[in-house]
């Protein structure tokens, strides 16, 4: 554990870094806002890939200034979070969706607190977000997906019938593995690359530098970039999924540092970049070096294998039953990335889905590039479903970083 101090002076006011320790095996790292007066209601923020807590550095005060104690931590195999094993060589148990998502539960525990006014998911932490309300949907008082739509737990091998979503591994996932690889020219899904040995020392260390790397990648994804013209896709097909960009469906044996090289922005845009400053990407850039991408890794190789997903069949035909909201993006491909998942988490995984809210001017870093627009839609979110969630008072085994 590195002793710098966190943010390297980044941080917005009111935030603040510190360890919680001995949750389900981990002690994990946060950042928190509205910590300052105990008994405030509790708002869970959950990052995705390659994200880190520091993602939700922009959102935390915003809620915070509207009374709630607002938590983001770094998830398992991410930043300052450790007691997870960092190698490609290990069990992958401890990475299971049901895992990751007793996590959470178990921090909102150690945090003092019996309910949650808000849990909030982006991309890969979009479905640790919903497992943890199928989990327990007496703790978290309502729910939002953000980027990742949830299409529901799947059903048991024999009887599988949605096919479409990361959160739902199956043995299709092979097939359209192969279709993709018989494109002319042959073409791989991102998440078949990051579920690869080769993946983490790419990205880790990449030709480029890190930063170059990193720079690239969170750009090619934002709005920032004129490429991101998202709409729906017709089916789960190999044809189909072809006409995502290339950072989703990559040419064959390409790694991801080669795939975003070109899309890396001119020095003109990196300057006026105010959503992520080159002061704040020297963060990302530091946790990553410290640690590399494995344990961030993990949960897609785990997503690959539906032996390691079994247990999730036994909430098959189990919806989300909290007021929900899920947040898109006008330039993200997310909504769309998984066809058929979007209707389906409308239609059967949820039964309380209050609006599909579009953020413009974004990408899909929503939380950073419109942190502003994505608070005032969560606070009016919390306002239409006001809860009274009682807490229990503040932590005592947790230390400052």
């Amino acid at each position: 554990m590195t002793s710098s101090t966190y943010g390297a002076a980044t941080l917005p006011k009111g935030i603040r870094s510190r360890m919680i320790y001995g949750v389900n095996g981990l002690d994990i790292h946060i950042l928190e806002a509205g910590y300052e007066e105990s008994g405030r209601p509790l708002i869970v923020l959950l990052h995705g890939f390659p994200d880190l807590a520091y993602g939700w550095r922009h959102v935390l005060p915003i809620l915070a200034a509207s009374g709630y104690h607002v938590v983001a931590p770094d998830q398992r195999g991410y930043g300052r979070t450790s007691g997870w094993p960092n190698s490609y060589d290990t069990s992958l148990a401890p990475f299971r969706l049901l895992n990751m998502a007793t996590d959470i539960i178990e921090l909102v525990a150690t945090l003092g607190y019996r309910h949650t006014a808000m849990l909030v998911g982006h991309d890969i932490g979009s479905p640790v977000a919903a497992y943890c309300a199928l989990i327990r949907p007496d703790l978290f008082a309502s729910l939002v997906l953000m980027s990742a739509p949830f299409p529901g737990p799947p059903a048991p091998a024999s009887n599988s019938e949605n096919k479409v979503s990361a959160a739902q591994p199956t043995k299709a996932h092979k097939t359209l593995s192969e279709a993709l690889a018989a494109l002319h020219p042959p073409k791989q899904h991102y998440q078949q690359y990051l579920s690869s040995r080769a993946a983490n020392m790419d990205m880790w260390h990449p030709p480029q530098g890190l930063q170059a790397f990193l720079r690239a990648f969170f750009h090619v994804k934002s709005g920032d970039w004129s490429g991101n013209n998202p709409h729906p896709l017709t089916g789960q097909t190999a044809e189909e999924l072809a006409n995502l960009p290339a950072y989703y469906v990559m040419d064959l044996g390409k790694a991801m540092s080669e795939t975003v090289a070109p899309f890396h922005p001119s020095a003109a845009v990196v300057q006026s970049c105010e959503w992520l400053t080159e002061s704040e990407l020297g963060v990302y850039v530091e946790e990553f070096s410290r640690t590399g991408f494995q344990g961030a890794l993990q949960i897609y190789r785990v997503l690959a294998d539906p032996d390691l997903n079994a247990e999730l069949s036994h909430f098959s035909g189990k919806t989300i039953d909290l007021p929900s909201l899920f947040i898109g993006a006008e330039h993200d491909w997310g909504t769309y990335a998984a066809p058929g998942a979007l209707e389906l988490m409308k239609t059967k995984a949820t039964t309380q889905m209050k609006n599909v809210a579009m953020i413009d001017g974004a990408g899909h870093w929503i939380q950073q590039e419109q942190p502003h627009q994505l608070g005032q839609l969560l606070l009016s979110f919390l306002k239409e479903n006001r809860t009274a969630p009682l807490a229990l008072g503040t932590p005592e085994n947790g230390s400052t970083v």
